[in-house]
């Protein structure tokens, strides 16, 4: 579903990504993991067409994104941080989206999933203005955002910080079933402990360049952990001595 080919970028003299090679496919639940200033931030927005490539190429079902921007319909984005118009209300900045996307594919049929407003119990907040809401809510309202078009790729930028432990496993109940259900999703996480139900392979970033991209299960078999947390220090601390 996305390949990505020799990805570079640099800000000025300063590289962000090295040379990146990593291929994606359905079903995935992949975590991206690493040190602050890594590259994982970088390499997202790459794929979203927020930021160019000095070098390489992305593609996304097997075309090109550059200069092709219809290929983010089929994407759902969860920033880390989500900033939206403070005089609007839930319903609002929902309803606007839709017309939105609406007006740029031309169809006002478009099938939508509402289910996480249920599941998050936004509904009797629907009327309550952006400006007003705590952090976590607004990160709900971003993940709702993310899941609305039924997106075949989901990307989620540190997903559950802000949220409280039941909406985070309402939120991973929700990954888990889209998984199962063929999309591919992309997690940036400091989290650790979380993944270990969510993901099926890790890539491991360090200095704008992949250290490793392994399976969950080959990576516990490797290191004979159970804990992704701790295959991920295992490996580490062994390159560190070659």
């Amino acid at each position: 579903m996305i390949e990505i080919t020799n990805l570079s970028k640099n800000f000025g003299k300063m590289p962000a990504l090295r040379s990146v090679n990593l291929t994606f496919s359905k079903g995935e639940c992949v975590a991206l993991i690493g040190p602050n200033g890594c590259g994982k931030t970088t390499l997202i927005k790459s794929i979203l067409s927020m930021v160019i490539p000095s070098e390489g190429k992305i593609a996304v079902f097997g075309e090109s994104i550059t200069n092709n921007f219809a290929y983010r319909r089929h994407i759902g984005y969860m920033p880390q941080i989500g900033r939206y118009p403070d005089n609007m209300t839930i319903r609002q900045v929902i309803d606007m989206v839709k017309d939105i996307r609406a007006s740029t594919t031309k169809n006002r049929d478009i099938a939508t999933d509402e289910s996480l407003i249920e599941d998050f119990h936004l509904a009797g907040m629907e009327d309550k203005r952006m400006r007003t809401l705590s952090g976590g809510t607004t990160q709900k309202v971003s993940a709702t955002l993310a899941f609305l078009f039924k997106p075949e790729i989901i990307i989620l930028d540190e997903p559950t910080a802000g949220l409280d432990p039941l909406s985070s496993e309402v939120l991973k109940d929700k990954i888990l079933t889209e998984k199962q259900n063929g999309k591919l999703t992309l997690i940036t996480s400091h989290l650790l402990s979380e993944l270990d139900d969510l993901v099926t392979s890790i890539v491991f970033m360090q200095d704008g360049a992949v250290r490793f991209h392994k399976s969950v299960d080959d990576l516990k078999n490797f290191t004979g952990e159970e804990k992704i947390s701790k295959a991920i220090a295992t490996i580490l601390k062994n390159q560190s001595h070659e």
